[in-house]
């Protein structure tokens, strides 16, 4: 099948890398800006595209990973592909119908995982959620799912939402209270790395214990006086308010656990 994909970000390098490997070569790679395209081009044996109008208008399968307020303008620049191919979106909170409304082949493949270009990943172990309007459609998303990992599982576009929001705070939020603890420790010349094995270990310990009963510190026991002392040290207001915010959640949530 001829299989397309637009856009050449962290995620698209890293879906279309584990296509090839697993026999799904891409052979048109679009992107507004032609470097990129040609970026990840190159590695697929790919032609390298700069404007919609030039996707090949017999494409198979046409994965579209792009920003999520992009894709609705990328399916209308795209008129022109046969009615039977297949559209496939990537993302976590955009529902399926954004595709349905103008191809009667849709359908969703959204991996569960922070993409990076320059970090390889494992595709095999990341939760792949799929969900298409039709049995063709689902037929071919489910078998290129199947393909890259093991772990797929057919979910709807509300049961997506939710998954995508979990994942804002198991991954976005709690990356950013890493960038915060890093300002922390720069202010003293310590490096980010002696966190290293307290998030590995964090980490690690929720493979086996739910997070609820693997939480502790001084938010968990509501020690004021601990809690009072560190708040005293910073000076950025917002993240006073957040310190108070997380302390106020932390201690609810582990209450009479």
């Amino acid at each position: 099948m001829k299989t397309v994909i637009i856009g050449s970000g962290n995620l698209a390098t890293h879906l279309s890398m584990a296509l090839l490997r697993a026999g799904i070569p891409v052979c048109e790679v679009f992107s507004p800006t032609k470097a990129h395209a040609q970026e990840l081009a190159e590695k697929q044996g790919a032609r390298a595209l700069d404007s919609l109008r030039d996707v090949s208008a017999d494409a198979d399968i046409v994965i579209i990973s792009v920003k999520d307020d992009a894709i609705e303008s990328v399916v209308a620049g795209l008129e022109h592909v046969n009615n039977d191919a297949i559209f496939i979106h990537t993302a976590g909170s955009v529902p399926l119908s954004v595709l349905s409304e103008k191809r009667k082949n849709a359908a969703v493949l959204y991996p569960l995982q922070t993409f990076s270009k320059t970090k390889e990943l494992d595709f095999s172990i990341i939760p792949c959620f799929i969900e298409a309007t039709n049995q063709r459609a689902l037929g071919i998303v489910k078998e290129m799912a199947e393909k890259i990992s093991n772990r797929v599982q057919i979910a709807d576009s509300a049961v997506r939402r939710k998954i995508h929001l979990a994942a804002v705070f198991a991954c976005n939020m709690a990356n950013h209270c890493y960038y915060l603890a890093e300002k922390i420790l720069e202010e003293e010349g310590l490096d980010f790395d002696i966190m290293l094995p307290i998030i590995k270990e964090t980490a690690e310990k929720v493979e086996t214990l739910s997070p609820r009963k693997a939480q502790t510190g001084p938010m968990v026991r509501n020690d004021i006086t601990v809690m009072n002392a560190q708040k005293a040290l910073l000076s950025d207001l917002l993240m006073i308010r957040l310190y108070e915010l997380m302390a106020e959640s932390i201690h609810k949530s582990c209450t009479n656990r």
